[in-house]
């Protein structure tokens, strides 16, 4: 019995998935539940599970393809018997220079088997068997790719040109001293070579929501400096106990979590939105956290932040941080948010001014905590400080207000309370 194999639902605000890498070949077994392809959307990576155990039978979109939900990409009998040794074969050549034979293709090994974009890729440039099997494969399982083959050409065109080059110098009569090896330096501008690799539907969602961001909204930064040394002196009197006791570290992005959610209630406008010609007041607290995962900037939601204790803040950090470097993020993981916090200082930046992530109206950057001079009381003192940045969305949003809530998240940090811990 064949079953169809479809692309699932996607989010209503997603209109189109990118198929990223087959799992299972045409001709191989597959367990129910066992992942066969993994999909690509603008937002999170989804994994594909069999619907049922059989054979993949018919593979009817390949690697890269653009499809749609509901869309059949596949079918699987449930009737037959694979093999676990199909994704050795290689792909079959169909005509021109790849006619493959019985004996070429019993000996081409496993990590010179073609993908499809890779295939034809090799077609348009007459490449042989033999020259095929002389490529190094950099995909999974040593499979060749696209960027394999195109670099491969480019590699043999440069070849093939210093190599006419010394023939006609000889055809001329130049005597051919300059057969020797070439300087390193002349060898290194000869083989720059360049590499195209086409946008991610992440990188590219990324892409458009900036451009967004920038061209609608009227974006302002306000800048001030806080005074990190009492959150300091109290992570380090309480992360033992708060580690033994909530089994999670304690770090310092749930202090600026809860001292942005104070200037929040203080200053309603800042957790707003533009809608049309309205503002849109939220009366939740949802904050996104922008993590660097492998794909790309994402921003994942801590919900009713308001609500958390600092273990359950830090708990969600964790857990949301760990799945973005996976790639198991839900689309409602990333979807909404009124306010975001991104931290920069975690890789050595000083100060910038991050761009809003519509259709929230603030985004607060942290930067990394330095030993700096200060002026106390008429003294010189170094005190660990940081750079905050705020911006926002100056269509609805006074510098008074922004001024005043940047404020208010500095004298948060700067005068926290133990309470604080308590739950």
């Amino acid at each position: 019995m064949l079953i169809e194999v479809k692309v699932p639902a996607l989010s209503e605000s997603v209109a189109e998935a990118t198929l990223i890498s087959w799992h299972k070949q045409q001709g191989e077994h597959v367990e129910r539940g066992e992942n066969l392809i993994d999909i690509e959307t603008d937002k999170v990576v989804l994994e594909l599970p069999a619907p049922q155990s059989g054979t993949l039978a018919e593979i009817i979109q390949n690697d890269g393809a653009t499809v749609t939900s509901g869309e059949i990409i596949a079918r699987i009998d449930t009737a037959a018997t694979g093999t676990k040794t199909a994704v050795q074969q290689p792909v079959p050549v169909d005509s021109g220079h790849l006619e493959a034979t019985e004996s070429t293709a019993a000996s081409m090994r496993p990590a010179q088997i073609l993908m499809p974009s890779a295939k034809k890729a090799a077609e348009e440039n007459g490449l042989t068997t033999e020259e095929i099997a002389a490529i190094h494969g950099t995909g999974r399982g040593g499979r060749i790719t696209k960027q394999d083959v195109l670099t491969h050409v480019k590699n043999s065109a440069v070849t093939d040109q210093q190599s006419d080059s010394r023939t006609d110098q000889s055809a001329a009569g130049i005597p051919q001293a300059d057969a020797s090896p070439v300087p390193v330096d002349q060898t290194e501008k000869t083989n720059r070579l360049e590499k195209r690799v086409p946008m991610t539907r992440l990188r590219m969602r990324i892409a458009e929501r900036l451009v967004q961001s920038q061209s609608t909204a009227a974006i302002l930064t306000t800048f001030n400096e806080v005074n990190m040394q009492a959150i300091m002196d109290l992570r380090a009197r309480y992360k033992d106990s708060f580690e033994k006791e909530h089994g999670i570290k304690l770090g310092f992005t749930s202090f600026f979590v809860k001292a942005a959610v104070a200037a929040l209630k203080k200053f309603p406008i800042i957790n707003a939105s533009v809608d049309g010609n309205d503002i849109l007041y939220h009366d939740y607290y949802d904050i996104g956290i922008a993590v660097a995962s492998p794909r790309g900037l994402v921003v994942p939601i801590i919900r009713d932040a308001d609500k958390l204790t600092f273990a359950g803040i830090e708990k969600q950090i964790a857990d949301l941080a760990k799945r973005a470097q996976d790639g198991k993020l839900t689309l409602e993981e990333l979807t909404g948010g009124t306010f975001s916090i991104t931290n920069g200082g975690v890789f050595g930046s000083m100060l910038s001014t991050p761009i809003i992530n519509p259709p929230q109206s603030a985004i607060l950057g942290i930067h990394a905590t330095k030993q700096r001079p200060v002026v106390e009381n008429g003294q010189i003192v170094i005190r660990p400080i940081n750079y905050l940045a705020l911006s926002y969305d100056h269509r609805i949003i006074d510098g008074r207000e922004a001024v005043l809530s940047l404020v208010a998240i500095k004298e948060a940090l700067e005068y926290p309370v133990s309470p604080l811990f308590e739950g």
